[in-house]
């Protein structure tokens, strides 16, 4: 093995614990499932008009970084990369925070609508890509204070 997957594996391994133990916080968003946790910076898309901006005309993204989009309840939703410059993974979740659906390495630009599922409530876009290589899938668990703690299958403990 090289000594670069080597150490690709051990970074991985060491952020992966420091995310199952670092506190909630309105600006990170933590994945976990049967593949390890992961932890992402992001910013808040909470407003109709922050959720229909989200990330058109970034043109980078830094690589553990992301946009959460927070609806007020579970819905059906679907979105589009108009205006969007860059290949995204969407992470699907519903209200209590269970990833539902992943949709990845969103065509920048295509204005062919991606459907999340019925019963959405968080969206979570990262650089495309991202999702497989961590293997983030459905029923992997996200924790974010926007999910509600007495509902949340992974809840913040601060």
């Amino acid at each position: 093995m090289g000594k670069w997957v080597v150490l690709s594996f051990l970074w991985a391994a060491v952020a992966s614990a420091a995310a199952a133990d670092e506190a909630c916080r309105d600006d990170a968003v933590f994945l976990r499932g049967d593949w390890g946790s992961a932890r992402f910076s992001v910013e808040i898309a909470d407003t109709p008009e922050l959720r229909s901006r989200g990330l058109m005309f970034v043109e980078d993204m830094p690589t553990m970084a992301g946009m959460l989009f927070v609806y007020e309840r579970e819905q059906p939703v679907s979105f589009w990369m108009k205006n969007t410059l860059i290949p995204l993974d969407m992470i699907f979740a519903d209200g209590e925070g269970v990833v539902q659906h992943v949709h990845e390495n969103a065509i920048p630009g295509d204005l062919t609508g991606i459907p999340g599922g019925s019963d959405i409530q968080f969206v979570l876009e990262i650089n495309g890509g991202m999702a497989d290589r961590l293997g983030i899938d459905a029923g992997s668990e996200m924790r974010h204070p926007s999910i509600p703690q007495d509902v949340a299958s992974w809840a913040c403990v601060n």
